[in-house]
């Protein structure tokens, strides 16, 4: 048969076309008026024919104004029934079919977005490529956007309209119109030369029609298919009759309809055949990665719907190989295709070898840097999973329950799931009429249990909250099961089980408390939310149902959970959160007030019993909790709370009298008594006032003593100096909440004065511990006394504002320096920097001291020159605290762009200071130091943005300050010699914007030989500027003649192509580009690529060392020279300068790896062969297909697509 994508022609009774068929059932569903079907398209082919058709055509032409545009308009608008406008095109097709036609091609001219017509004149004499000619040349070329990728809301629902059009027209045409041989072959046609058009407007919407077309005929040949299965029974059964009872006359009936069917599913087979070839083998590696989603997609589509057909290693190796392409959006496509195979059981079988070839990839994308395609992944992995257990191994496995500790909640979530469907699937079958049974005995007691032996396993202890959020969707049905839970920690195990250990315990009350939290509070953990979302009134319901049968439950065994963990500080710290979750209203309704009491009596003892921090807040937390003015408990709750506060400050009182009248006579006992009572009180204090107490007084005695005597014990001071702090925040929020008198204002002033003079004397302390604290809290204070507190309404607080005299700044500054910005291996904080966790621990209370500080600059509480000292460091420990710089020098930049330009160059200043006093004047410029220096300008210039109208008087006072510091210091050996700071104007070039390297390149071209100065400067930029120059220099797109030169090349497609030749090129010198694997008319397949590249190929490794510096800018002048003489020597062509690099490099990565995909893989044709009947002889005149790469080149190319294998490049 002759192909008919080079030309689009008007085909007669007696035209040789590509489709042949013998059958039509006009519109006849059970083929019954075939004959009528036959007689009606040979009037329609001689219509077609006849002058009235002519003038038809001629008359549209003139009309087209209104004609051509009804369809398109139609379909853009997407208000009309596609049913009815559908119906009325077969009408119009009926009466003339050429001017039918004509309209459904400009149709899809007009949805690529291009502005010409064909008329009837170029449809009958002019060729396939000479009309894409010229339709491209009346191309709007005002704008890239067309219709597909334009946004708005009229064009919104325009891709749905324009794929439902295609799907109802085949639809209406299955039985009659389709097999015309006129329609289906000319817009087959069309579709296939306008896919392979360098137009990206017209490849894409050509490509979207050819593809839904293509699901449109599936379709049909799944209807057909059915048909001639029901067909062949009815002959069987009546084959099968009795001689005297059968009808001759039906079988001939029933066999010629089987007949026609078959002869009517070749010709469809025959329609596919040419989109999938001429079509879907092209595209699905396009450069566009929508073009290569709508591929995959829609063939996941045909192997879903068809898998008797498609469903063969064939057809899944498109999906394997393009697993790996680079754009995310197009692997997502590749996994929900799968996704809809693997849900169908049925098709396990079929998927087994390429599961075995596959699955690797597969599981690797759970990992992939698109959070999308990592989601899709698990989820194909846990259709796997459900198919069958043995295809994933225990290590794949693995490495996806990992992922349930994800911060990206969805990802976490498809862990959560295929972790649940994996492990805890199978439950123990209950008998019917038994009684449920519960607590221990309860199915759910070895689920919970495996969920403690996997968090355990897991080994990342302090994550319980996100596994629980992980398989909260598919198991909060297995997590809510408190009764369970608190069975498995308060029941004796059953006879000949196994009783959890010390571990587990702990583990199964982490995991307890987080489903507690999760239940109530009904949002992710922290870290892993998305912000708050409204509830429905389903989850509200959920949510008060859960609180209340929580609060009911664990009212009555919280009390004995905790007088059974009362000495297991871990456990006990968990278990005092439970009430913060309570619906404490049951305590009334559900009368629960005794075990109220036994609660307040267990808190009561574990606070006499603990000292540790974590679990004396947690008790403070609770009395916190419980003391709510709404609920009737409260009386009771402060009862027990104030009898428990009087009692630990009287004995703190007293202790702390005794301690210090013993002086440098007390003893260990004495010290730890007075410790202990002062962390209760300052954990309490933490939540609730203690204001009543007057505990200033006291700890400013004991803070005051330990300064004098200079004994004090660390811990003592630690926490003494943090209830102080407390104290004073207390007040001042009592004061912020309404009228304070003047008394009130000037006790607190002169109390935070008191304060930061005590501060500030312990930041000379000896203990390390003590002037951290002393640092964190002195920042704090001064943070909330500064300025910023009179804001929103607090002008009565203006009495309290403290500014820091500069003795306070310089101190802390020191500070800073002193114990932040310090070696590793200098920090020995009492031998814990042995261990890697002790290092992380003690970087972090590095990072927390210098954010403390950094807040000071911000707020303007310091001055912000003193930041100078800060973002000198910003080279040397960026890896520590780079982002806490960088942020602080954004701040600042905001608040006042000149003063933080003056505070930049200062801080080059006392480097360079610095630099001197250890070098000497004579240093050696080439030196790491004013290297270093050097750098750090750079990086200051790109913190300045790219609006450089706007930080154009920044700029400019910074380099006025370094100029002057440059001259500021006049040489001793007197006038006529360069001041000592003259090399400081190196640092300033440093500090200018790239864009100003080709004028500083040029004015040194025109002082070749200059003085040393100007050498300097070239030899500070040679490396600069050649490395710029190959990153944003482009070689210029070739022309094509008149046609093209009208074309505007998309910004999107030039840029990314250009540059990624050039930096290719640059790259590997000894590669060549890979041609083009499209199949374009007007492209002349004997013409390579190749040429068109050569000028941007740098000189060979050993002479491009002796000329990198010198001839640099020569090079790149010579270059441009052989560039524009390929460009010349390529002659005209199509749209040249709209080529798109070849996707085949894009997405392959080594021929070894495509030799190992092959391994074991026996695909059989490419053909579309779709199945027989059940007695239907099979087809032996189709050419075999094989795992090959190179049957799905066009001929035209395959020689020179041989130069460069079929690689698959993994996503990295």
């Amino acid at each position: 048969m002759r192909s008919c994508v080079s030309k689009f022609f008007l085909p007669t009774r007696d035209t040789d076309t590509r489709f042949s068929s013998d059958t039509d059932f006009s519109e006849d569903p059970d083929g019954r008026n075939s004959t009528k079907g036959k007689k009606g398209k040979k009037a329609a082919a001689e219509k077609g024919k006849g002058g009235k058709g002519a003038g038809r055509l001629n008359g549209h032409h003139q009309e087209n104004g209104m004609e051509n545009m009804m369809l398109f308009e139609v379909v853009k608008l997407g208000r009309s029934a596609m049913q009815s406008v559908v119906d009325d095109w077969i009408e119009s097709y009926k009466h003339d079919r050429d001017v039918a036609l004509l309209d459904l091609i400009n149709f899809f001219i007009q949805c690529s977005g291009c502005k010409g017509v064909v008329s009837g004149e170029m449809f009958r004499n002019m060729q396939n490529s000479e009309i894409i000619r010229r339709m491209t040349e009346e191309f709007d070329e005002d704008s890239g956007d067309y219709p597909l990728t334009i946004a708005g809301p009229q064009w919104k629902k325009f891709k749905s309209s324009f794929c439902e059009f295609i799907a109802v027209l085949v639809r209406q045409c299955q039985y009659s119109i389709i097999y015309d041989e006129y329609m289906m072959d000319t817009v087959i046609s069309l579709l296939t030369g306008l896919s392979d058009s360098q137009v990206r407007a017209f490849r894409h919407t050509s490509t979207l029609a050819a593809m839904k077309l293509m699901t449109a005929l599936v379709n049909v040949a799944l209807n057909l298919s059915i048909n001639m299965d029901n067909t062949q029974r009815q002959y069987e059964a009546e084959r099968n009759k009795m001689v005297a009872k059968r009808a001759n006359d039906r079988l001939e009936l029933l066999l010629q309809k089987r007949k026609e069917l078959q002869e009517n599913q070749d010709e469809i087979e025959n329609m596919m055949n040419a989109i999938f070839k001429g079509v879907f083998v092209h595209r699905y590696r396009d450069s566009i990665a929508e073009i290569r989603a709508i591929c995959i997609e829609e063939i996941g589509v045909w192997m879903k719907l068809y898998s008797d057909a498609f469903l063969n290693d064939s057809y899944l190796k498109y999906v394997g190989w393009t697993m790996h392409d680079k754009q995310g959006e197009v692997r997502l496509k590749c996994l929900t295709a799968l996704q809809g195979l693997y849900y169908n059981r049925e098709l396990n079988a079929r998927l087994e070898l390429f599961t075995s070839r596959f699955k690797d990839r597969i599981v690797s994308m759970t990992l992939d840097k698109e959070y999308d395609v990592a989601v899709q992944a698990i989820k194909l992995l846990t259709l796997v999973l459900h198919s069958t257990d043995e295809v994933l191994s225990p290590e794949d496995c693995e490495s996806v329950y990992h992922l349930v500790y994800s911060a990206h909640r969805p990802v976490a979530i498809a862990a959560g799931e295929f972790l649940f469907k994996k492990l805890f699937s199978q439950r123990e079958p209950e008998e019917e009429g038994a009684p449920k049974r519960r607590g221990r005995q309860s199915p759910n007691a070895n689920l919970i249990k495996t969920t403690v032996f996997f968090f355990l396993e897991s080994e990342l202890h302090e994550h319980a909250a996100y596994l629980v959020d992980s398989l909260w969707e598919c198991g909060a049905e297995l997590l809510k099961d408190w009764e369970c839970m608190t069975s498995l920690l308060l029941d004796d195990p059953l006879p000949g089980e196994e009783a959890l250990t010390d571990r587990q315990e702990t583990a199964l009350i982490e995991i307890m408390l987080c489903t507690v939290r999760q239940a109530a509070e009904c949002h992710p953990p922290v870290g892993r939310g998305t912000g708050k979302r409204v509830m429905t009134a389903k989850e509200k319901k959920t949510q008060l149902d859960d609180r209340t049968r929580m609060t009911e439950l664990f009212a009555v065994a919280l009390p004995p959970l905790l007088a059974k963990y009362a000495v297991d500080a871990e456990k006990v710290t968990n278990l005092l959160q439970l009430p913060q979750f309570f619906d404490l209203e049951i305590y009334t309704t559900g009368r629960l007030e005794k075990h109220l009491e036994s609660l307040l009596r267990q808190i009561r003892e574990i606070v006499e019993k603990h000292t540790d921090t974590e679990v004396l807040e947690a008790c403070s937390k609770t009395y916190h909790a419980l003391c709510n003015e709404e609920f009737t408990i409260f009386n009771r709750v402060d009862i027990a709370r104030s009898q428990l506060l009087d009692e630990l400050v009287d004995k703190f009182n007293r202790l702390l009298e005794d301690f210090l009248q013993e002086g440098e006579d007390a003893d260990e006992d004495d010290a730890y008594q007075v410790l202990s009572t002062l962390k209760r009180i300052t954990a309490f204090h933490n939540a609730h006032d203690l204001s009543q107490w007057d505990l200033f007084t006291s700890n400013f005695k004991l803070l005051n003593t330990g300064i004098e005597n200079g004994d004090m014990p660390e811990q003592i001071v630690i926490h003494s100096l943090q209830c102080t702090h407390y104290v004073i925040l207390w007040h001042l929020a009592k004061l912020s909440e309404g009228s304070s008198r003047k008394e009130d204002l000037v006790t607190l002033r002169k109390q935070m004065r008191a304060f930061c003079m005590m501060c500030q004397r312990y930041l000379t302390n000896v203990n390390t511990a003590v002037k951290e604290q002393a640092f964190t809290i002195l920042c704090d204070v001064l943070l909330i006394f500064s300025h910023q507190m009179v804001s929103g309404g607090r002008e009565h607080l203006e009495p309290l504002v403290y500014s820091p005299e500069d003795s306070l700044q310089s101190e802390l500054l020191s500070f800073i320096l002193n114990h932040v910005f310090i070696d590793q291996d200098d920090d020995t904080n009492n031998g814990q920097q042995d261990d890697e966790a002790g290092k992380i621990e003690a970087l972090h209370k590095r990072r927390n001291l210098l954010a403390a500080y950094c807040k000071l600059i911000i707020y303007c509480v310091v001055e912000m020159k003193t930041g100078a000292d800060i973002f000198k460091q910003y080279m040397r420990y960026y890896n520590d605290y780079g982002d806490i710089i960088k942020e602080t020098m954004s701040k600042t930049r905001q608040i006042d762009k000149i003063q933080c330009a003056k505070t930049l160059i200062l801080s080059l200043q006392q480097l360079f200071n610095e630099m001197l006093s250890e070098l000497g004047h004579g240093f050696d410029r080439s030196s790491s130091a004013f290297c270093g220096i050097k750098e750090l300008a750079r990086r200051f210039s790109l913190t300045f943005g790219l609006d450089q109208v706007k930080t154009r008087d920044a700029i400019a006072m910074l380099h006025k300050d370094g100029i002057e510091f440059a001259f500021k210091e006049p040489s001793p050996q007197g006038e006529g010699s360069t001041p000592l700071n003259l090399a400081f104007l190196d640092i300033l070039m440093c500090l200018l914007k790239d864009c100003w390297l080709p004028l500083i390149s040029y004015r040194n071209s025109l002082q070749a030989g200059g003085d040393d100065d100007t050498m300097s400067v070239m030899s500070g930029y040679s490396s600069r500027g050649s490395s710029v120059r190959s990153k944003k220099t482009k070689p210029p797109a070739a022309t094509a003649g008149t046609s093209a030169a009208k074309r505007k090349l998309p910004e999107e497609e030039s840029s990314s192509s250009s540059s990624e030749v050039w930096q290719q090129s640059m790259q590997t010198p000894v590669m060549m580009p890979s041609p083009h694997l499209t199949s374009t008319a007007m492209r002349d397949p004997k013409r390579g690529r190749d040429d068109s590249f050569m000028g941007v190929y740098p000189l060979p490794h050993d002479q491009q060392q002796s000329h990198q510096h010198a001839h640099s800018q020569v090079t790149w002048m010579l270059a441009q020279r052989q560039q524009e003489e390929a460009r010349h020597r390529r002659g005209t062509g199509l749209m040249e300068e709209d080529e798109e690099p070849i996707v085949e490099d894009v997405m392959m990565s080594s021929e070894g790896r495509m030799d190992d995909l092959n391994e074991g893989m026996d695909f059989d044709t490419m053909d579309i062969d779709l199945p027989p009947s059940k007695n239907r002889r099979e087809r032996s005149e189709l050419k075999p297909d094989y795992f090959d790469p190179a049957s799905i080149m066009d001929e035209s190319v395959r020689n020179a697509a041989s130069l460069t294998p079929y690689h698959i490049q993994p996503i990295t």
